[in-house]
């Protein structure tokens, strides 16, 4: 009998271990397709949330950069004055769909809750301080402004906002901190061996063209290129000399300008000088410039046909309202004497300011002290309003000048302005020095400046210029004046007579001379230009920046300050803060 095969239901031990096996990696699998595709949505948000955040963060930043830039506009044409004054209005500003059509659907805020506004915050009241930027080292007054934005995309996918704080420092640095400053161009040049002790700074092209020795003991910096060559308008030959830079040199640097209100162009700037037009406000930013509406006293010449006037009264700040009689007006004012200028050409009719005696009568009035709450008068505009010939020119000149009045003292005209005999320097010790210990603040603004040595006489003035014969001179003051650049291939003379001469002077009769000299404008008056013969033989330049005009309590009265916006900390923020983090 045949058997039948059997067969066993019972699985295998290898059978069960293989399903086990391949539920386990099905179950993995499950698992892992989960965790990508949650990790893949996460990363998808988490990408999205960071696009607009930056977007975020971006568009903060643009609300800043709008608020800032109005910021400039009106530092750099009004002055503080003039960003104090719209300070509300930058707070309500930000970007809006009438800038561009992009803005629409953002928010912006200013951390604080109020919407469509901007947190701008003047911090403390301007202060003296060394200065961090291109011009490190320069000391100026600065305030620095914080600025923070909040914004967000109202129609995005998550609600993100962005802030961004960004500080902004307004300076305003005193023009007499350079050796030598110029609004345009500048040219140095130099027949015997010359250094330049302070900083140099040209807001235009800078030609370093020596004809012997010319060393700079402090930085140089130009808007335009630093070059050593003549200026293309100058027909001479190339320079001869050499130039040795002792501190650090560096064009292409961010212009300085004056608050005036309109383009800083040199020709613009000579306003400041001038008398104002009638109508014009002189809170206007111009206004505020000029240094007939800020000086402490003004003096008006006038003639009518040989007669002449003249009138004097307390300044803009009461209004004139403190005349000044006449017999006070001639201790110290007269305009009785003539002599010849041989650069010019010129007779000139100089109004006569003897210092020695104005500083008596400024210790010893009583109306004008009383309107100064019984202080020295510090400052004095001279208006030349007479009508002259053609071969006259109309000028104003400073004498016996070693004693000022207790503050110091700013002279200012729009006329040319000479200097005859030692200025500012009461300690005879001390002439021929650069020990400037005992002197005042002072500065002298005009059209033009001439030196004229104690050895000057009128009377021979228009003799040969080997008989006008120069003595030695100290000059310690700020000089702000015009100069007749160089053009149709004559030369200007360059900042080596930037101060003008009409004497013999050589090398044994040194002109002293401790100060600042800026080159402000073209001469609207004196317009000779340099170089004829039978004018002058150059003095021994002993020429130091004076080191005074660092300390704020010593610049002269008035100083006019240059204006320079420095962008400071820009850092992202978290939203609703207004205060940069400590660790920054």
């Amino acid at each position: 009998m045949k058997m039948k095969p059997s067969f066993s239901t019972k699985p295998s031990s290898r059978a069960g271990t293989a399903l086990l096996l391949t539920l386990v990696m099905t179950g993995v699998a499950l698992v892992m397709v989960a965790g990508i595709m949650s990790y893949s949505g996460s990363s998808a948000l988490q990408d999205a949330r960071s696009t607009q955040y930056q977007r975020a963060v971006a568009a903060a930043e643009g609300a800043l950069e709008k608020v800032v830039s109005q910021m400039i506009d009106d530092y750099l044409s009004g002055g503080e004055a003039l960003v104090s004054a719209n300070l509300d209005a930058y707070r309500h500003t930000s970007p809006s769909p009438s800038d561009s059509s992009y803005w629409t659907g953002w928010e912006f805020n200013d951390a604080c809750g109020n919407v469509g506004r901007t947190f701008v915050d003047p911090g403390p009241i301007s202060t003296y301080m060394v200065l961090n930027s291109t011009y490190a080292g320069l000391r100026g007054y600065a305030s620095t402004y914080t600025l923070v934005s909040n914004a967000r995309q109202a129609g995005g996918a998550q609600n993100v906002l962005g802030g961004v704080l960004q500080q902004v420092q307004l300076a305003r640095i005193p023009v007499f901190q350079f050796a030598m400053y110029s609004s345009g161009d500048m040219e140095i040049s130099c027949g015997q061996p010359f250094t330049v002790t302070g900083r140099v700074h040209s807001n235009g092209q800078l030609y370093i063209e020596p004809d012997n020795l010319l060393t700079f003991q402090s930085d140089v910096t130009a808007v335009g290129d630093i070059l050593f060559q003549r200026d293309p308008l100058d027909s001479r030959g190339p320079p001869s000399g050499s130039v040795v830079y002792q501190a650090n040199e560096s064009s292409h640097v961010a212009a300085l300008s004056l608050p005036i209100g309109v383009t800083n162009t040199p020709i613009a700037v000579r306003e400041m000088i001038e008398p104002p037009p009638p109508l014009e406000d002189p809170n206007s930013p111009l206004g505020r410039q000029r240094y007939y509406n800020e000086t402490d006293m003004v003096l008006v010449v006038t003639n009518l046909g040989t007669n002449i006037t003249v009138i004097g009264a307390s300044g803009r700040f009461n209004g004139f309202a403190t005349p000044i009689p006449a017999a006070e007006l001639n201790l110290f004012v007269s305009t009785s004497a003539s002599f010849w200028d041989a650069r010019e050409s010129k007779t000139v009719q100089p109004i006569d300011i003897d210092i020695a005696n104005f500083t008596a009568w400024s210790a010893t009035n009583s109306d004008v002290r009383l309107a100064l709450a019984s202080r020295d008068v510090s400052s004095l505009y001279v208006w030349d309003a007479r009508t002259l010939p053609g071969t006259s020119l109309g000028a104003v000149r400073v004498k016996r000048g070693t004693n000022l009045p207790s503050r110091g003292l700013t002279l200012a005209t729009a006329s040319p302005l000479y200097v005859w005999g030692d200025y500012n320097q009461y300690a005879v010790t001390n002439l021929g020095t650069a020990d400037t210990s005992t002197t005042l603040p002072a500065s002298l603004a005009a059209d033009s400046i001439t030196i004229l040595s104690p050895n000057w006489t009128d009377a021979n003035s228009a003799a040969g210029v080997a008989t006008r014969t120069a003595t030695p001179i100290t000059v310690n003051a700020a000089i702000l004046a015009g100069a007749v650049d160089t053009a149709g291939g004559a030369y200007g003379g360059g900042m080596e007579n930037f101060p003008r001469f009409l004497e013999t002077w050589g090398l044994a009769n040194p002109f002293t001379y401790n100060g600042s000299m800026v080159k402000m404008f073209p001469s609207l008056y004196a317009t000779n230009t340099w170089g004829h013969s039978n004018v002058y033989d150059p003095p021994a330049r002993a020429w130091a920046y004076d080191l005074n005009f660092e300390n704020p309590a010593k610049l002269p009265p008035l100083t006019p300050g240059l204006l320079k916006v420095v962008r400071g900390l820009w850092t992202t923020m978290a939203p609703n803060q207004t205060t940069a983090p400590s660790n920054l």
